[in-house]
């Protein structure tokens, strides 16, 4: 499932329009997005939660030559699945 075809489900199951759909799943990827960039965490009830977590520095190798090369620290994001999440999937 695509963006598209994501908000044409929401749409449907809402009973919504496409327009107003494409609000709503802008408006939640922006504010989860500007919450994790402000370093908390987004947590949904039964579904997961969003969370933000530091990656060292690190030496790696390059995979064509084996040169050794230096890996730049960096901040990832993590998702960690809800109970409700997860059952429904097993």
């Amino acid at each position: 499932m695509n963006k598209s075809d994501l908000i044409d489900a929401m749409a449907a199951d809402a009973g919504i329009s496409k327009v107003a759909a494409k609000a709503a799943l802008e408006s939640l990827t922006s504010n989860v997005t500007s919450t994790l960039k402000g370093g908390g965490k987004v947590a949904l009830v039964g579904w997961g939660t969003w969370s933000v977590s530091k990656r060292a520095a690190r030496n790696g190798r390059n995979p064509q030559t084996g040169a050794e090369i230096k890996i730049a620290a960096k901040n990832v994001v993590k998702f960690k699945a809800g109970a409700g999440l997860s059952g429904s999937v097993n």
